[in-house]
């Protein structure tokens, strides 16, 4: 691709610069694959040297350390205490505690079992009392991956805490060396609720990301190498097991799927066409038209102002969950829209708004303006009102026409200040399970792309089809966590695309 100067740019036409742009962005695109994969060589490197001088530092500090230090490699806080530190020796040695009893107790089990996921499934034994055979559940191969998974973020903070021990030590040993005094219980309480009040603060908030966000995305990620779905549940039924990149072979497998119809990979390939153009078309047009209906109220002349917002507002305020059902409703073939056009001579026959493929894309696409312009009507409006009015003046006096200072002044301050908003927004209607799954389910049936996983519509998004695949009486869990890694891949690449060529990234200066 030729590389224009800025003189040569200047000469070109708008049609040609459109072009010249579109080409210099998806040429970009293979650059940028190569740079992040670059950085995370880059990263990788960094972090074994990282790890190296670690060890370094832990082998130099147990060298050259006093024998108080070289106890708290094994009795953690030990150090701490021998010195007069007594509220942070008894806090590490309390945790050694708390992880040898854990992990003599039951941690040890459930790392045992990780490998296997179980070895003894369910069984039927002969029950004297009852006279009869009944059911005995043993291994559990769902509580082993659970268990395993947090058992192993046990040891990884208990490694850290370990690390901080032997720094402590170190850092103590060295101010007592060089004269100064150590820090009494008082200075670290008054510390926790001073200089170093924040990490009291993110603690909690910390410990919830990691159990309640971090480890369930860990234990989703490995469910995608195992087989568990209706008849591996890993308890009452079969146990389930590893199957390492067997459920990705499968996914991205043109082979024929359960029902010998379409192939998982063509289904995958399908759901994500649409999902990008829905996700597209209803980021944008809920935009453009959101700015324009916040434009004609805040017009000069209009009247009833707070009125028109306010009934605007109240679409809002009303749950989706009942608006959109019933929409759904109106717009069935029996529905009130249909029956009405009847009475009125207007069609024939009721039109095959959930019905047909083409219509039923059509309609949620309308419907979801419908949904989502009153809240963009709401963003917009407080920023429209920060625009300097002199701006449009000198505008005006240079004769400017309203197109003209609307591509001008308008939508790029719009576009630089709602341009992280627009991504968050393209990237939740790419996930956005109420609407469709409210209005159509998914529908109409697919029958192509019903024999690979679950019952398959054109309007299914990739967040609806995983719903799906893990309903009913199959439930391949195994295979919706490998469709919400493959989600997560999708939109974390457009994410990191878009987010890095945003005029509030790239120009952020323009507009302080």
């Amino acid at each position: 691709m030729k590389q224009y100067s800025d003189l040569e740019y200047l000469r070109l036409s708008k049609g040609q610069r459109f072009l010249y742009k579109l080409m210099a962005f998806f040429m970009a695109i293979p650059r940028a694959i190569g740079h992040f994969f670059l950085n995370i060589g880059v990263y990788i490197k960094k972090a074994a040297q990282g790890v190296a001088n670690e060890c370094k530092d832990i082998v130099t500090t147990f060298t050259q350390g006093d024998w108080k230090t070289k106890t708290s490699f094994v009795i953690m806080g030990f150090g701490n205490l021998a010195r007069g530190q007594i509220l942070r020796g008894l806090l590490f040695l309390l945790f050694e505690v708390v992880f040898i009893f854990y992990m003599v107790f039951t941690g040890g089990y459930w790392m045992s079992m990780l490998p296997s996921l179980g070895k003894v499934g369910p069984t039927s034994e002969y029950n004297a009392v009852l006279d009869t055979y009944v059911t005995a559940y043993n291994d559990n191969s769902f509580k082993i991956l659970l268990y395993g998974v947090l058992t192993i973020f046990f040891i990884v903070a208990f490694i850290y805490t370990w690390r901080v021990n032997v720094e402590q030590n170190k850092l103590a040993e060295q101010a007592l060396r060089s004269g100064k005094k150590l820090k009494s219980d008082k200075d670290d309480l008054r510390s926790m609720v001073d200089e170093q009040f924040y990490k009291t603060l993110l603690a909690l908030p910390m410990t919830g990301i990691l159990v309640f966000t971090v480890m369930p995305i860990v234990f989703m990620v490995l469910v995608a190498f195992t087989n568990y779905d209706g008849a591996h549940n890993g308890f009452s039924n079969n146990l389930f097991s590893w199957v390492g990149l067997d459920n990705f072979n499968t996914l991205l497998s043109w082979t024929g799927g359960n029902g010998g119809g379409q192939s998982y990979s063509a289904t995958f390939g399908e759901i994500l066409t649409w999902t990008l153009i829905w996700a597209f078309l209803a980021t944008f047009t809920n935009y453009f038209l959101g700015m324009f209906v916040a434009m004609m109220i805040n017009k000069k002349g209009i009247r009833l102002k707070k009125m028109w917002r306010t009934v605007l507002v109240m679409t809002v305020a009303i749950p989706q969950f009942i608006s959109l059902l019933y929409v759904s409703k109106m717009f069935a073939r029996n529905g009130l829209i249909n029956l009405s056009l009847l009475d009125l001579g207007l069609i024939k026959q009721p039109l095959p708004f959930w019905e047909d493929p083409t219509w039923a894309r059509v309609s949620v696409i309308i419907i979801n303006i419908w949904v989502g312009i009153p809240y963009l009507m709401l963003i917009t409006t407080g920023i429209l009102m920060n625009i300097p009015a002199d701006l449009y003046e000198s505008a005006r006096i240079d004769g400017a026409n309203a197109w003209q200072q609307y591509r001008k002044i308008t939508l790029p301050y719009m576009l630089f200040i709602t341009g992280p908003y627009l991504l968050t927004s393209f990237t939740g209607n790419m996930n956005n399970f109420n609407v469709i799954y409210l209005l159509t389910g998914g529908a109409p049936t697919n029958p192509a792309a019903s024999g690979a996983a679950g019952s398959v519509g054109y309007t299914d998004l990739l967040i609806t089809w995983l719903f799906k695949i893990t309903t009913g009486a199959e439930s391949q869990y195994y295979l919706a966590s490998v469709v919400g890694i493959m989600v997560f891949v999708v939109v974390a690449f457009i994410s990191l695309v878009v987010y890095n060529v945003l005029p509030s990234i790239k120009n952020e200066e323009d507009y302080q």
